[in-house]
């Protein structure tokens, strides 16, 4: 048996609101860091701690993993696939006045691929292809080994829909991944055998969407 848990980052210093996606530079809040902080203590008092740790190259990922690999002294491994989806909108503030302007309804033509960003199918490939890698290497540490793997709102929501057999198409108001929630995929060998959730910084979320994730 084999546990990978999928971390969103903590809350990103956005003040303009705009989608920010794969840009450079976008790292925490004060409160963020304390999101970053919680998720530390969490994995490194629980009765199993990570022996495997995975980010994003994304600043705000990097930063979130930062107190659990100083609290563990393990080294963190960066993978490129567990990075923010391609999205065409980045870099802009949206409304609905500027979905609507002609350069942007364009994109909206077909939301079940989605038309405007990376294909929902291929998020999902990339996540389940890095968590086989982490998995392999949890398989070398013995039974029950635990990873934690640092990512984002959309790729982490598309493998817990895939992994729970559910459709990809969904609305984004409704997915169920906090800023620094836990979303765990426990194995056996290479059977998923379970999906959980836990909001460990239910308190700490800003009382707003957060544009970007």
């Amino acid at each position: 048996m084999t546990t990978i848990h999928l971390v969103r980052h903590g809350e990103v210093d956005n003040p303009e609101g705009i989608l920010y996606g794969r840009l450079p530079n976008f790292g925490l809040t004060e409160r963020g860091h304390e999101m970053a902080r919680r998720v530390g203590e969490h994995f490194a008092t629980a009765a199993t701690q990570p022996v495997e740790l995975v980010a994003s190259p994304l600043l705000r990922a990097q930063q979130t993993i930062t107190p659990l690999h100083e609290a563990l002294d393990r080294p963190v491994f960066t993978d490129d696939r567990v990075i923010e989806a391609a999205n065409s909108f980045e870099g802009q503030r949206l409304n609905a006045r500027r979905l609507a302007e002609p350069r942007n309804l364009v994109r909206l033509y077909n939301p079940l691929i989605p038309s405007w960003g990376e294909p929902y199918r291929q998020i999902v490939l990339r996540m389940q292809a890095a968590m086989a890698s982490l998995r392999a290497k949890l398989v070398g540490h013995g039974p029950d080994a635990e990873g934690v793997i640092v990512s984002h709102q959309l790729p982490i929501w598309m493998a817990r829909l895939a992994g729970e057999g559910r459709g990809l198409v969904h609305d984004p108001r409704k997915r169920e991944c906090d800023l620094a929630s836990i979303t765990s995929f426990t194995f056996d060998s290479s059977t998923l055998v379970s999906v959980s959730y836990e909001s460990i910084c239910a308190d700490l979320q800003p009382g707003q969407a957060v544009a970007g994730a």
